[in-house]
């Protein structure tokens, strides 16, 4: 007992870590701005990505994951390092020798500012005729001290060096090239030490408005709350020089979580370019998704410049060319997140389709679905899921929504009330085929102790009319006449007349299953047994809507008899 009292009293040891300091910066105005556009786009899934899996990408399957790159329209891809492997060496080879790379996509290759891995990058993209050259050198605080063990200026000289390399280079190199410089490690970096290198860089490059150097500022390990890198970006943005000739990058991981919003709010702070990869694969917790962000986009009205409509195909190459699973709660992409469990969710989503197409406005708006599924290549069939926390608008919804048949509002609960029961006894989820069974079984399917056979009707005058009805009571058949104004009444009557019954019709309702000259029509009613005092629903479909009709009355007296 003593020892458990230890282990519960025991406090976590917070005090081993410090704060990480805060960019003092109370002139930041991106709070007040808004995402109005895309901005570019520049995926790293076949470098940060593919060098963070456990089981690497061979060549075919990065062959496959490119292809699907340029299907979604990424026109910044990042290769991979093909100065430091010999397999992403030769995929680039093979990728230009294949004339796989299209004239309007810049590849962009990674390299360390080292005189013989710049040459070897050099001899990887000859015959490429737009290339992103990216050099980088970590440049933070506690790199800087237990890693280089070089000053500020030590380190500045290796970014120097790497952009005159680069630049003597370029200069013969037969194609486009354009510079993108990383202060890796940036959120661990005093932003006046990364301008002072960023501006040394671009000292040496001179960049123009029309040939623009890449300035990426690294999210290498995400350090602290997204407002943190929002500023930092928005310092950076507000005190570079000659802004015009400057593409502002953005290269978020997600180490706390957060990565998402740092993103977001990174373009507020005046970012023109993202880098990341599809479904946040990437080092450590991960890069941040692209394809989050640009649904988020979408979700808000605004063109993400991705074709990015069908996500089972870029689920299906991602986790066969990773060799990962997308997580079932995976915004947008996961199985699950169109999905509701809770009943006043059901009937939310439920009654906010209704009134979509009631309004027909153009303009999606229904509860707990902030897209429409069907825009992004899901289906609506999967949008509600049944368990025993569900209510009856969703029984309702699968009922509907899956397999045409419009419960009334009043039978509802009954039938959510069997679902229920259903699923405690089972435990978990109800598939919407095991529910459609269920009303299969509790409602059409019922023939004991009546089963309905046949029925002719013939009209006496405007009002009355004669209806013969053959059915079973227990196996005994029984041939009744009645006249009455309608096939309902004259058969509710002969029934009650001949069994003794007391049998009230509350309300009736019928509709079409489907549409055309084929299809099939369902009734509902709702009944009462004035002895008893049990009201409940019967069901019933056919061909013929009399017959529906009449079968429907026949399910309610065998529910009353049995219950």
């Amino acid at each position: 007992m003593e020892q458990s009292k230890k282990i519960i009293n025991k406090v976590v040891n917070y005090k081993k870590y410090k704060r990480v300091p805060v960019l003092h910066y109370p002139d930041r105005e991106w709070p007040d701005k808004e995402i109005e556009h895309a901005p570019l786009w520049c995926s790293v899934d076949l470098r940060d990505g593919n060098q963070a899996l456990i089981d690497p990408m061979n060549v075919e399957e990065k062959m496959e994951m490119f292809q699907l790159l340029l299907k979604l329209g990424f026109k910044q891809i990042e290769i991979g390092f093909p100065a430091a492997s010999q397999i992403e060496y030769d995929f680039l080879r093979k990728l230009v020798d294949e004339n796989m790379i299209p004239d309007d996509v810049q590849v962009q290759v990674l390299t360390q500012c080292r005189e013989h891995l710049i040459d070897r990058t050099f001899e990887a993209i000859q015959g490429i005729k737009n290339v992103i050259v990216h050099i980088y050198n970590s440049t933070s605080v506690l790199q800087r001290d237990v890693v280089f063990h070089k000053d500020k200026e030590a380190i500045k000289q290796i970014a120097i060096d790497g952009t005159k390399m680069v630049k003597e280079r370029a200069a013969k190199f037969d194609g486009n090239i354009q510079l993108e410089y990383s202060p890796e490690s940036f959120t661990g970096t005093e932003v006046e030490f990364a301008l002072d290198i960023c501006t040394a860089v671009q000292d040496i490059w001179q960049p123009t408005p029309e040939n623009k150097i890449i300035f990426n500022l690294p999210a290498t390990v995400e350090m602290n709350t997204p407002n943190v890198y929002a500023d930092q970006i928005e310092w950076m943005h507000k005190h570079f020089k000659n802004r015009d000739s400057i593409i502002l990058s953005v290269h978020p991981h997600n180490d706390r979580g957060t990565g998402i919003a740092a993103t977001e709010l990174s373009l507020l702070a005046g970012a023109d370019r993202v880098e990341g990869t599809l479904f946040g694969n990437g080092e450590r917790t991960g890069n941040i998704d692209v394809l989050n962000v640009a649904y988020n986009m979408f979700s808000q009205g605004i063109d993400p410049k991705l074709n990015i409509e069908n996500i089972k195909e870029i689920i299906d190459v991602y986790e066969r060319c990773c060799k990962m699973d997308i997580d079932m709660r995976h915004p947008y992409a996961g199985k699950l997140v169109f999905t509701a469990f809770s009943g006043s969710h059901q009937d939310a989503i439920n009654k906010g389709v209704h009134a979509l197409h009631e309004r027909n406005t153009g303009i999606w708006e229904v509860p707990y679905l902030p897209i429409d599924p069907a825009d992004i290549g899901r289906e609506y069939e999967p949008v509600v899921r049944i368990n025993s926390q569900s209510g009856k608008g969703g029984v309702a919804f699968v009922m509907e929504s899956m397999y045409g048949y419009k419960l009334p509002k009043e039978m509802h609960k009954e039938f959510a009330d069997v679902i229920q029961k259903m699923s405690e006894q089972q435990g978990g989820e109800i598939a919407p085929e095991q529910i459609f069974d269920a009303f299969k079984h509790e409602y059409i399917a019922l023939d004991d102790p009546f089963e309905f056979k046949k029925i002719r009707v013939e009209d006496v005058n405007d009002k009355d009319c004669v209806t013969t009805i053959d059915f079973e009571y227990k196996k005994k058949p029984y041939h009744i006449d009645a006249k009455r104004n309608g096939p309902l009444d004259a058969v509710k009557t002969a029934i009650n007349k001949e069994f003794d019954l007391d049998i009230r019709v509350l309300n009736y309702s019928e509709h079409a299953l489907g549409s055309g000259s084929h299809a099939r029509a369902a009734a509902y009613i709702q009944m009462k047994d004035n002895r008893t005092g049990k009201g409940l629903f019967g069901a019933g479909d056919s061909s013929n809507i009399t017959k529906a009709t009449i079968r429907a009355f026949f399910s309610g007296l065998n529910r009353l008899a049995n219950k």
